[in-house]
């Protein structure tokens, strides 16, 4: 039984990021150029011909810009300097010029939400209730008792507010309190955000991801968000005790996204704009901000990145919500990211880690939407244990041991098996390279024609050249849990995509099975028979 088509004819499919995958570099993590234990422009650089191998089409490159690193690069301090730990703007300059001659577009993130506490415009808007910048930021009153403005709690842990008695204000921060929120209301902060789009581009990037895009704006009449129901949802931090219904997700968000998509349309057709949106809202704004012509090309979502299994269930119901209907933008997916658990860890559950690597990396890439992929992905890393001793996440340590937190999705990427640290560095690096990850090197998996690595280039081929995979519409079919199966259609050729993503073989085939041809497979699926954590996309034959 099949379900309804999603997708069709939703959008032309000559944009080069229309179903492309981009792959994801965390520059301290990436490649150290200097040998200072921390990754750099350099190293990214020279490392350039391995994401060229893969076939991608082009590379997420997360914040290099100067910052105290209190968030390691999401607490920005200067958006057009580069910190000297990543290199100088010539390294930036020649990482972009490098990229382009092997093909891959630069796609850079772009934090407009808030800024370090170090940056220029904090400095002067905290120093008087007066001054040209008083108003970037967002400042309130105490109440009478001298308590905050309201009950807004922060994402990583305590209240959202943080007195300066040099304003006799406090100021709003929906991360750390070294990470003050800006009045993205306020038109000369959109102006000055605009210009920092304009430097990037000039400068040749391809496109922004834009983090915590509905954390941009508030509601300034700074409305207590109402509490969650008792016994509803995890509750490892104060943030999780509330609705955010008021302290992000401004309904005038869109708006700003307009004149940006505008900026970036003066440069031309072919640049990408894609959106992070996270929270209980995220499926409504993804959709909100990428809906019709003039706003973002794409959104990005959590819907896998913190589901704690892979199931049926969670595809079909994240393939429903981009159904395809009239002005509505296009989805991207990722498994794994600087901010999540790697997936292998967390959805394998006591299974074979490699096998199931193989079984997600087929499941991603044959999605429809953009795909994302996160260094070491194509290695098949699991999550690495970083001690508390060790951990550098902020996140992490406040919030020990009830949660991991994000530095064992950030330890460096092993480039040899049988050098110190993987040889990422000879010195001790910012994070410890865990010993199961020596094993699943890159020059290990280089030589070895059933490695993951290889795989995941075999399977971003297939994806390049079956338009079917790449831009097609998908049609869920209906089956008993954990067998998982959808078609993938576009011009004329139609792909059938299932896997069994359970422990135990389940006898599967399609009912005209002599008209379908099995063009790849994961785990050793032969006629009726699904192995556990197996799965095949077959073409349709006539």
């Amino acid at each position: 039984m099949h379900g309804t088509a999603v997708g069709r004819g939703t959008l032309s499919g000559n944009c080069w990021w229309h179903g492309a995958v981009l792959y994801q570099i965390y520059p301290r993590s990436f490649a150290d150029a200097n040998n200072d234990g921390i990754g750099d422009l350099p190293g990214i650089t020279a490392r350039l011909d391995h994401v060229a191998s893969l076939g991608v089409d082009g590379i997420w490159l997360s914040p290099f810009y100067t910052s105290p690193m209190k968030d390691f690069g999401y607490d920005i301090a200067d958006y057009r300097g580069v910190d000297p730990i990543f290199g100088t703007l010539d390294d930036f300059d020649r990482l972009v010029a490098r990229a382009h001659e092997l093909g891959l577009k630069l796609i850079i993130d772009q934090v407009y939400s808030h800024t370090s506490d170090q940056h220029e415009w904090f400095r002067e808007s905290r120093t008087d209730r007066t001054n040209a910048k008083a108003d970037w930021y967002v400042w309130a009153d105490a109440k009478p008792d001298g308590s905050p403005p309201n009950n807004w709690q922060s994402v990583f842990h305590g209240p959202c507010w943080t007195w300066d008695a040099r304003r006799g204000q406090y100021y709003l921060h929906n991360f750390l309190s070294s990470q003050p929120d800006l009045n993205v209301h306020n038109p000369d902060v959109q102006q000055a955000l605009l210009d920092t789009a304009r430097f990037w581009l000039d400068r040749g990037v391809d496109g922004f991801r834009l983090d915590a895009i509905n954390f941009s704006m508030h509601d300034p009449a700074l409305t207590d968000n109402p509490p969650v129901a008792p016994g509803v949802g995890k509750r490892t931090r104060p943030f999780e005790f509330q609705h955010h219904f008021h302290n992000q997700s401004h309904p005038d968000i869109p708006l700003f996204l307009q004149r940006l998509r505008g900026l970036i349309d003066g440069y031309g057709g072919d640049r990408f704009t894609v959106a992070e949106v996270g929270g209980e809202q995220a499926d409504r704004e993804m959709k909100l901000f990428t809906h019709g012509p003039d706003r973002l090309n794409s959104a990005y979502g959590f819907n896998f990145l913190y589901a704690d299994r892979l199931t049926p269930e969670l595809v079909h119901d994240t393939i429903a919500l981009w159904p395809g209907e009239d002005g509505e933008g296009w989805p991207s997916w990722a498994f794994s990211n600087h901010d999540a658990p790697r997936v292998v860890s967390r959805w394998a559950a006591g299974r074979d880690q490699r096998a199931f690597a193989r079984l997600a990396l087929m499941v991603l890439m044959a999605l429809r939407g953009n795909i994302f992929l996160y260094q070491g992905e194509e290695l098949g890393l699991p999550q690495a244990h970083v001690p508390f001793e060790q951990l550098r996440d902020p996140e992490a340590i406040a919030n020990w041991p009830a949660t991991q937190g994000r530095d064992g999705a950030r330890t460096p990427m092993p480039w040899h098996g049988d050098m110190p640290n993987g040889g990422f560095c000879d010195i001790a690096p910012w994070l410890p390279v865990p010993p199961e990850h020596l094993d699943l090197a890159v020059d290990l998996q280089e030589v070895d024609p059933g490695s993951i690595l290889n795989l995941s280039r075999r399977l971003i081929a297939l994806r390049k050249v079956r338009p079917a995979l790449r831009a097609g519409e998908i049609r869920p079919i209906d089956l008993p849990a954990p067998l998982l199966a959808f078609e993938r259609e576009a011009d004329g050729e139609r792909l059938l995509c299932a896997f069994n993503l359970g422990n135990e073989a389940v006898a599967w085939q399609p009912s005209d099975a002599a008209t379908w041809r099995m063009i790849e497979a994961v785990g050793g699926p032969e006629g009726e028979l699904l192995p556990p954590l197996s799965g095949f996309i077959a073409e349709r034959l006539g």
